[in-house]
């Protein structure tokens, strides 16, 4: 491992992810709002959720078979006549006779009378007599009130993220609503005269805009509503007609490209007049970074090439949206590193790398274009600024995508 000193002209990976967080700390100020139950699928859940009913709301049979009494059917085999049938769905009211049985449907109502159910499978059924060749004891295949979750109890907790199995329980309780966190809306703005829509043919010099797509697709991943993926010419004009309607809709904006040492940093151009701090930070992929208050709301300002923008958000925004979401944090870990690596001297590098059980490999080169390359990566392998080279068998820590 070879180290050398840090650049001291750019700013920090970790000062600079600390000046975003404190940019959109006020966004957790948020008021939480109610959901139908079918479509809190993946929301965070604002506040513990009590049952307002017993679950089995009434005693029920657990099998299709005959409601009896245990004690009529200790000694078998014992014929006993049918009195009635109580179908799912059913008051189930009428008590059962003394010596007789009921025919009884999975989750009927148990009536009166009976302690527990004789399966199908275990009698011998005529028209209106069953031979119960196997007895059962008192509680056996009978599902009591209340068992599952009590009136008042917890059904689902506070920050809980809304997985299919608490919908379900939700919805076994009667809910039609929960409330949840309000999420973040943004908007992501991409600059460049050469960006062209997908399915569009490309001229000569132009490209596909991927950095809308993929940057909108990290934010909902995150938990965010992105409203729109905009997109601007290099033309200032243009951008400061797009801006206010971005700003307006949005809780933060998002933008790429236009803001580096070119000649036509678009989004610097506009925004630097308003308040907007451009500069350095000591990271590769990502260098060029800005950041604007416009009305009131927060303008992150990321590098326009395609890696750049994804390596900017996953190192200086997620932690802090996922925060405010109410998620996790992004997970990260130390791995054994398969792949021996140079890094710029003063420069924290973030190279993409595949994790296996050995370890973690790195893929793709170092190109903050490669964004195809990135695609078979599923972490960023932390290089610290202060290290040149890293052989293999090295432990690094990792962020995972």
């Amino acid at each position: 491992m070879t180290h050398r000193p840090a650049t001291a002209s750019a700013r920090s990976v970790d000062e600079y992810r600390d000046t975003v967080a404190a940019l959109l700390a006020h966004l957790a100020d948020r008021t939480p709002e109610q959901v139908p139950v079918p479509d809190a699928l993946g929301r965070v859940l604002a506040a513990d959720v009590n049952s307002p009913i017993d679950l089995p709301v009434f005693r029920n049979s657990a099998m299709d078979g005959y409601a009896v009494r245990a004690a009529d059917v200790a000694v078998t085999p014992v014929t006993l006549p049918v009195a009635g049938v109580v179908a799912a769905g059913r008051p189930g009211t009428e008590v059962l006779p003394e010596g007789a049985a009921m025919k009884v449907m999975t989750g009927a109502p148990l009536p009166p009378g009976a302690d527990c159910v004789v399966p199908v499978e275990d009698v011998q059924a005529g028209a209106d007599r069953i031979v119960v060749e196997r007895g059962r004891a008192r509680g056996e295949f009978v599902r009591e009130a209340g068992t599952d979750v009590r009136v008042g109890e917890l059904v689902t907790r506070a920050g809980t993220v809304l997985a299919p199995r608490h919908i379900a329980a939700l919805a076994a309780v009667g809910l039609a609503s929960v409330p949840v966190l309000s999420r973040l809306r943004a908007v992501c703005l991409t600059t460049g005269d050469e960006l062209r829509p997908a399915g569009s043919v490309l001229a000569p010099g132009q490209i596909y805009n991927s950095n809308g797509i993929g940057l909108a697709a990290a934010l909902r991943a995150d938990g965010v509503d992105v409203l729109e993926i905009a997109h601007s010419t290099d033309d200032a004009t243009v951008f400061a007609q797009v801006l206010p309607s971005a700003v307006a809709k949005a809780d933060v904006v998002f933008t790429s490209g236009g803001v580096s040492k070119g000649d036509f940093e678009v989004v610097k151009e506009v925004l630097a007049p308003l308040g907007g701090t451009f500069g350095s930070v000591a990271v590769q992929p990502g260098g060029p970074q800005g950041y604007t208050v416009v009305d009131g709301v927060p303008v992150l300002s990321f590098p326009g090439n395609p890696v750049s923008t994804m390596v900017s958000y996953t190192v200086f925004a997620r932690p802090v949206i996922r925060a405010l979401a109410g998620l996790p944090a992004p997970a990260s870990r130390e791995l054994t590193l398969l792949t021996a690596v140079r890094s710029p001297a003063g420069k924290r590098q973030f190279l993409r790398g595949l994790t296996c059980d050995d370890g973690v490999e790195v893929v793709s080169g170092p190109g903050s274009h490669l964004i195809a390359g990135m695609a078979w990566a599923d972490a960023l392998v932390d290089i610290p600024a202060e290290v040149t080279t890293l052989a293999a068998g090295a432990t690094v820590r990792i962020l995972m995508l």
